[in-house]
């Protein structure tokens, strides 16, 4: 079975378990919260760790190779590796949407360590015993999937399905982000992905209005009515803070 089809393979189950992952772990950290879709797309998957999931797999592979002679120190750089690996994507991903987009996906701001509220040692370590776990719990059922897969080529049709779906879902994904970047750009702001969700459905919920759990941004008001209402009263501390400067100036 050629690498391509074994990466998009690993790409599909890696990006639908991680998006079923962060659904319960941000359902575990806020209890008390109604469930959102979490992620940049609209479907139930999270691309990061899709890539991650390749990742894991080449480096698993890598290390059966017994590059370190010594079997407990070549399984720690193995481990050391992907922890380095995935923090690397985390943080590469994370600054590209805040530099080019200005949007902020995920926010680390108030954990110890953290550099540019992007990537923090807490979640390195959670990265490293995610990568543990892949490597001794995992890894040998993906092997047996793969082996499966190369029997049943048929399934490829359904991995090509959920490549078209997902494409189309990244370009809608894209328009969307146009407009939050525009927003952020006229207004000096870092939009929060995951705030604005949160609002939609609040807003929803407080008025007992129909909220679409696939559709996070679907709503009865416009987008911009929604980041006015986030946002606007920073918009008018900056608009109050210019008149101040202005009338000093003419004094």
């Amino acid at each position: 079975m050629g690498i391509f089809l074994t990466l998009a393979y690993l790409f599909f189950i890696g990006s639908v378990f991680g998006w079923v992952l962060e659904l319960l772990y941000r359902n575990l950290k806020k209890p008390h919260q109604k469930w959102i879709n979490p992620g940049f797309c609209t479907g139930p998957y999270v691309p990061l760790y899709g890539f991650g999931l390749c990742i894991l797999f080449l480096l698993s592979v890598l290390g059966e190779r017994n590059l370190i002679s010594n079997p407990f120190w070549n399984k720690v750089a193995v481990i050391a590796a992907m922890t380095f690996c995935m923090t690397l994507i985390e943080y590469i991903a994370g600054l590209l949407c805040l530099k080019v987009l200005k949007i902020r996906l995920w926010d680390y701001s108030g954990l110890w360590g953290n550099i540019q509220g992007i990537i923090c040692p807490i979640f390195s370590l959670a990265w490293g015993a995610l990568g543990a776990a892949y490597y001794f719990l995992v890894h040998p059922y993906i092997l047996n999937a793969l082996r499966w897969l190369s029997q049943n080529l048929a399934f490829s049709f359904v991995i090509g399905m959920f490549f078209g779906v997902f494409l189309i879902d990244v370009a809608h994904s894209v328009q969307l982000t146009a407009r939050l970047k525009k927003f952020a750009d006229e207004n000096e702001v870092v939009v929060k992905y995951e705030s604005i969700k949160q609002h939609i459905r609040n807003v929803h919920q407080q008025r007992a209005l129909k909220y679409h759990f696939f559709s996070p941004f679907r709503s009865v008001h416009t987008l911009s009515y929604h980041l006015r209402e986030i946002y606007g009263t920073r918009d008018k501390q900056r608009k109050n803070g210019r008149m101040l400067h202005e009338k000093e100036k003419k004094k």
